[in-house]
């Protein structure tokens, strides 16, 4: 089994609020479709959630009551991307449904804790596939905080020892500084363990650790899986291509 993170970057505009791209979200869903590999896919938030939840705060818990009417609008509209990624798959003919992190799980201090998997698990076992995304949910100590698409993909890594872990971004890989930005940025290969030195700050509005924080939850999932691959999803084929074996440009992210 493959599992599969199609970043907020790939699905949505990430410089416009709630700016959903379903021409390139179809075509990824009809490349995993007709990649004939078993998958698990989960979904960043996109435009849909880090612009208010920067704009609040909401990523450092209650601060101020002024932030709750924002917990509610992103969490409506991340369930609203959500749904709109499963209409496309069910589109192509890949049962799946809406798990909405915030409705099922609890985090602490920023960790996300899972005391019940029987739904996930349920849904697995019957053939029907659970999106999971980034979310505002509840946090025992900082009363909300972000869960991050990457916080998911941890937890199902852990959960069912995927043969790869596939990271679909905007860009070709990792770079030594952020491609968008500097001409001069270098492209890494390959990453094996903490080795690579990366200075890149995201171009666009990102409450969930960015780059950085995307390669150290990259290295820590090697635990759980032979290879984390990061890939361009804006170029056409090249997702169906990596999961069939093909070598294509990407990142390899190995322990």
């Amino acid at each position: 089994m493959i599992l599969i993170k199609l970043g907020g970057s790939v699905i949505t505009d990430k410089s416009k609020y709630k700016a959903f791209n379903q021409e390139q979200t179809s075509r990824l869903c009809r490349e995993i479709a007709a990649s004939g590999k078993g998958t698990l896919i989960v979904h960043g938030a996109g435009s849909y959630g880090h612009m208010l939840a920067k704009q609040y705060s909401i990523q450092y818990g209650l601060q101020d009551f002024r932030q709750i009417p924002a917990v509610a609008q992103v969490q409506h509209d991340v369930r609203e991307l959500s749904l709109l990624v499963v209409e496309e798959l069910i589109k192509v003919g890949i049962p799946a449904v809406s798990v909405p992190p915030g409705s099922c799980f609890v985090m602490d201090k920023g960790r996300l804790i899972v005391e019940n998997d029987e739904t996930i698990r349920g849904l697995m076992h019957i053939g029907v596939m659970p999106i999971l995304f980034g979310d505002v949910v509840v946090d025992r100590t900082n009363s909300f905080g972000i869960c991050s698409g990457d916080q998911c993909m941890s937890y199902l890594a852990s959960m069912y020892k995927p043969d790869r872990i596939v990271f679909v971004s905007d860009v070709d890989g990792l770079y030594s500084a952020d491609p968008k930005a500097d001409p001069d940025a270098k492209f890494i290969k390959e990453v094996k363990g903490h080795s690579v030195k990366y200075d890149s700050e995201s171009s666009v509005t990102d409450v969930t650790g960015g780059i950085r924080g995307k390669i150290d939850e990259m290295l820590a999932m090697c635990e759980y899986t032979n290879e984390c691959v990061l890939v361009n999803g804006t170029v056409p084929g090249r997702l169906e291509a990596l999961l069939k074996g093909e070598e294509v440009v990407c990142t390899r992210v190995k322990k």
